[in-house]
């Protein structure tokens, strides 16, 4: 996993820096998410529609798709002022929300976070690369990516405690989150190693080229959409298709923290240990087919008591496939991971467009909206098997390390 490059497998571990990543990673999604848990409360505060206020989530996946091979391209060649940059821009953008009143500082202030986020979120892997001994990587990646998850529990526990009444004081809450975990990133890039892990190749598309090439990469991007698809589309969704059989917009926000907290607890220790053993296609199998089943148990029965088993069940197993996926990068791509991290992200929010827009389509059926994403992740079982064909090499040929032969 990286020792190729340069003998940097024996360094000494640098934590500093990934904790700083993961408070930024959190902040930066959960400024993504602050409206959503109180957007009809939030729309009366800022005199616009409940639609208007949606925009306020909805450019950073478009945001995101414009810059996010640009991000990895520009980590793999200038990590630390990329990275930083990100993290002051998050910082930036929640203050600006706090600029007068009403709708436009909001919405200006997003925006701004919406361009660090692909700098931030894409950086999962480098921090990782660049700061920790070849053991520690795993269980660095699984902590960074468990930030980003943080980021969601944040959001919809400010908006169950503090609410649209207190928007104000969220606000405040929010950009104080994101300066502090900026003061702690930033310093701490100056003790990261801007090298570690990688090739002396330039950034330039002939990396995406480079990835793209590999199977493996295709792989894990087919499966990223699979799982981000389901994902995002169940956090948008899962209040409207619960709410006719009785569950209420506090009891959804309930079980869409119990998914992401069921998710962070897993995403952090699991990881490590499928590295360890090479299951990682098994791991995202089972993860495959577990959603399947909870989302049909959904379909056929919605309800209180199905929503919480079924949505922890599917948090259990769905969270911990991306710093699986992302270490899978990590170890392949080497000096293009930057490049490959960022084709995972820009397929990622591309699955969670495409999927949450179909169930939007149909989400006037509980059944045919829960049976659809059953449908998709039960499409990552097959995928799983054909990462698994891609990653045993050729008898006789050695395993690639870092891109290389």
């Amino acid at each position: 996993m990286g020792s190729a490059a340069g003998g940097v497998g024996s360094k000494e571990s640098r934590w500093l820096p990934v904790a700083g990543f993961a408070l930024v990673s959190s902040a930066n999604q959960m400024l993504w998410l602050d409206f959503a848990p109180i957007t009809t409360g939030a729309a009366a505060r800022l005199g616009v529609s409940t639609s208007t206020v949606g925009i306020l989530a909805e450019v950073f996946p478009v945001v995101y798709v414009l810059l996010a091979l640009p991000a990895g391209l520009a980590l793999d060649r200038w990590f630390r002022p990329t990275l930083a940059a990100g993290a002051l821009l998050t910082a930036v953008g929640a203050v600006i929300r706090l600029v007068g009143h009403g709708f436009g500082p909001v919405l200006a202030g997003q925006l701004v976070v919406a361009v660090a986020q692909p700098a931030v979120l894409t950086a999962v892997t480098g921090i990782a690369t660049r700061s920790l001994s070849e053991s520690d990587r795993p269980i660095g990646i699984a902590l960074g990516s468990a930030g980003t998850f943080l980021g969601f529990v944040v959001a919809f526990v400010l908006g169950l405690v503090l609410g649209a009444a207190h928007l104000h004081l969220l606000l405040v809450v929010s950009a104080g989150y994101s300066v502090a975990g900026a003061a702690v990133l930033v310093p701490a890039l100056a003790s990261v190693d801007a090298s570690a892990g990688l090739r002396a190749v330039g950034a330039d598309r002939s990396a995406l080229r480079t990835v793209w090439s590999d199977p493996v990469v295709r792989s894990v991007c087919w499966l990223v959409f699979a799982g981000f698809g389901v994902f995002v589309a169940i956090t948008t969704w899962a209040q409207a298709l619960l709410q006719p059989s009785g569950v209420s917009a506090r009891g959804a926000d309930g079980m869409l923290l119990a998914m992401v907290g069921a998710g962070i607890v897993t995403a952090v220790a699991l990881p490590p240990v499928v590295a360890n053993r090479a299951k990682q296609p098994l791991v995202l199998a089972v993860a495959g087919g577990a959603s399947f089943v909870a989302l049909l148990a959904l379909a056929s029965v919605p309800g209180r008591d199905t929503g919480y088993a079924g949505l922890a069940l599917i948090g259990l197993v769905l969270l911990p496939a991306l710093p699986v996926l992302l270490e899978v990068l990590e170890t392949r791509c080497g000096a293009n991971a930057g490049a490959a991290t960022a084709l995972l992200w820009l397929f990622g929010n591309a699955g969670g467009m495409v999927v949450a827009l179909a169930v939007q389509a149909v989400v006037a059926s509980t059944a045919a909206a829960f049976g659809l994403m059953a449908a998709v992740a039960v499409a990552a079982m097959p995928l799983a098997r054909r990462l698994a064909v891609r990653l045993r090499p050729p008898p006789g040929v050695a395993l690639a390390t870092n891109g290389e032969p």
